[in-house]
Parts: structure tokens; C-alpha cells; sequence
């Protein structure tokens, strides 16, 4: 099996110029409107933004940049195939403009937004990653009615292009069976608040036109991939940047295509495609590893795992599970500027390779 990945340097709000082949995923964080680091971004990007900053007009401010991300979500309706899904990352932001203090909702106007255009909007799910930071507190410190809870949280944002997708052919039937994920995956991917993803570190050097990258982790987009498309669909990344989306994506058995701005961050994203093999073989592991422990402490408690999935040579919980494989990425080519290919299995990881891998 092999996948494809381009990386293109482009406005996002022009996404319909360079996708020829239809979308199952996006999955993204984009700039964050009203935090001052991406400031010069929406300046650059909208004349309007630049006057109500200056203005410290915040709630013209905070429209005519959402007005920037209006356009990029109207290019992934577009591009999304019917019943595919766009999962956006993006916190709310505080910032006292002309004297006030005030809370800017970015998810709730980007869910309007998105609504407008015809999303259907899904449960989301509340990434929570708190600082343990002496001076987090905002406001009057010990005395009340001047304080502000401290923001911990950022939002995933789950949306739909119309109703559920549709899988007709045997093939399609087959591919989404083999993309299945463990019971006990389930239990936690799909709850509303996932807790102890740990942030990554943000600094940028090479060339970047900022300092820091707003990468989210890798389990988060580890997460989302696997539970939203399947092996050998297409994730789109319409802000890219330093590639988690891409690398994610190879090393699971997805193609992907990520747009970004910056020349600079593209080609640290291009390089970044090379770990997809050591990423895809690590995952495998540890999802056969975690599996294992899963079900030895289920026996161990005389509850019995019913099922079994031959290929794997593991009990499963459900007959759902019985078709699962593990795509990974095996090698990486880059075949022109731009474009690589990626060779995937859906071999499991050899026994010994497993033996090695419990520990990571």
C-alpha cells in the first residue's frame, strides 16, 4: 500500500486551486484570532485588521480576523467530500484592549461560522492542559469581584459535511473494517475531555517568519486520524506548519496534503516526513503492547474477551475488531519538490520487534 503527501505553499483561503483529489479529513489548528503572536499574520492577510488593533477596537479586531478563517472554512467545505470531517483545534483568547480586560470566543464564532456554511456540528472535545505556574492566576489576586479564572483548555471542534458518510462498495466496507480501533481505544478517544496530552515544544529556528510553531501533539492528531478517517483516505491541513498533520498521517496508512505560507516551515515539514517509518513502527507497538495489558488484566479479573482477531493473533472485544490491521509506514521517497510517496504495511510488527517496543 502506498500513500502520497504534498506539501504546498499557498493562502489557505485558496485550497480549491490546488486539490484535485477529494478530502475524508481536515485536521488542523489555525491561527488563534486576538493572541498578539499572530497578530502580524491576520495584519498581513486583512486590511481591516491592522486600523481595529491600532484602534484597540477588540471586537472589530477579533470580527475581521475571524473574517480571514471565515474563507479558509468555506474552501474546506468545498473540498471535503460528502460525509467528511473537519476537526479544528483552537483555544479562546484573553486581551485587554483599550483599557478592558475581556474573554475573545474563537470557538464559538468559528462554530457559527462553520454552521453557516452548512457543517453540521458534531460533540467536541475539550483538550485540557493545565500549568502549574505560580503566577497563572489573573485579576485582583485574594480579593473578589476582580479576578478571572485561570484558562486551561483549548477546544477540538468537530464538524460534518452533511449527513453520515455513506461506504457502498465492498472495498470501501473492507478498508473501513480493517481501520477499526481496540474497545478500550474507544473508551477513551471518544469521551468530551481528554487530559495529560502534553503541549510540544514551540520554538522555531531555520528561517520561520515567527519564533514559535503552535504545534499541537502528536496523540492529539494520532487520536483524531484514526478515529475520524480511514487507511489510504486523504487528511488535508490547511495550516500546516511545522507538520504534525502529514507526519501523522504517513505514518498511519493516510495520505495528506498540507498548505501553509511559509517556505520555511514547509521544508521542516518536508523533513519531518522521514520520521514516519520510526513513528508508524513505535505507534504499532505500543497499540499491540496496551492491547495485550488491556486484555491480561481483563482475564485476571475472570472476565472474558469473546472475540478474536486471526490476523493479529489477539482476543478483541467485539466482532468489529476481528478485521483490524495496522497500517504503518515502512519508507519514505521524496519523488519531486513537494510531493513524497509512502511504502505502508499492514504487517504487525514482528514478535520480536513487539518484545523491544513494550517498554516505549
Amino acid at each position: 500500500m502506498q500513500t502520497t503527501h504534498r506539501l504546498v505553499q499557498a493562502d489557505a483561503r485558496e485550497l480549491v486551486a490546488h486539490l484535485s483529489e477529494p478530502v475524508h479529513l481536515v485536521l488542523t489548528s489555525p491561527p488563534y484570532p486576538m493572541i498578539e503572536m499572530w497578530d502580524a499574520a491576520f495584519r498581513e492577510a486583512s486590511p481591516a485588521v491592522g486600523p481595529a488593533l491600532e484602534a484597540e477596537d477588540g471586537p472589530a479586531a477579533f470580527e475581521a480576523m475571524h473574517a480571514v478563517l471565515d474563507a479558509v472554512w468555506a474552501a474546506c467545505f468545498e473540498v471535503l467530500a460528502p460525509g467528511g470531517l473537519c476537526c479544528i483545534d483552537i483555544g479562546d483568547a484573553t486581551r485587554t484592549l483599550g483599557g478592558h480586560f475581556r474573554l475573545y470566543p474563537n470557538h464559538a464564532r468559528i462554530l457559527s461560522a462553520c454552521q453557516d456554511l452548512g457543517f453540521h456540528v458534531l460533540p467536541d472535545i475539550l483538550w485540557r492542559k493545565p500549568t502549574n505556574g505560580p503566577t497563572k492566576f489573573m485579576g485582583s489576586g485574594m480579593l473578589p469581584a476582580g479576578a478571572y479564572v485561570t484558562y486551561e483548555h483549548e477546544y477540538v471542534l468537530v464538524l460534518r459535511k452533511g449527513g453520515k458518510r455513506a461506504f457502498r462498495t465492498e472495498a470501501d466496507k473492507a478498508r473501513r473494517r480493517r481501520s477499526a480501533f481496540f474497545w478500550e481505544e474507544r473508551n477513551v478517544w471518544f469521551s468530551d475531555l481528554w487530559e495529560g496530552l502534553l503541549g510540544v515544544d514551540q520554538r522555531l529556528d531555520g528561517g520561520a517568519s515567527r519564533d514559535r510553531s503552535a504545534a499541537f501533539p502528536v496523540e492529539l492528531a494520532w487520536r483524531l486520524a484514526h478515529m475520524y478517517s480511514l487507511q489510504e483516505d486523504v487528511i488535508l491541513d490547511p495550516f500546516v506548519g511545522t507538520g504534525t498533520t502529514s507526519l501523522v498521517a504517513a505514518a498511519s496508512g493516510r495520505s495528506s496534503v498540507g498548505v501553509d505560507l511559509d517556505g520555511a516551515l514547509l521544508a521542516a515539514a518536508g523533513a519531518r516526513l522521514a520520521e514516519a517509518p520510526q513513528l508508524g513502527e513505535t505507534r504499532a507497538r505500543r497499540r499491540l503492547a496496551d492491547h495485550a495489558a488491556f486484555v491480561a488484566e481483563r482475564e485476571a479479573r475472570g472476565r472474558p474477551v469473546k472475540h478474536r482477531n486471526e490476523l493479529l493473533d489477539l482476543p478483541v472485544m467485539t466482532r468489529q475488531e476481528t478485521a483490524l490491521q495496522l497500517a504503518r509506514a515502512v519508507s519514505v521517497e521524496a519523488v519531486e519538490p513537494g510531493l513524497f510517496g509512502v511504502q505502508c504495511t499492514l504487517e504487525p510488527p514482528r514478535p520480536e520487534a513487539l518484545q523491544l517496543g513494550l517498554g516505549l
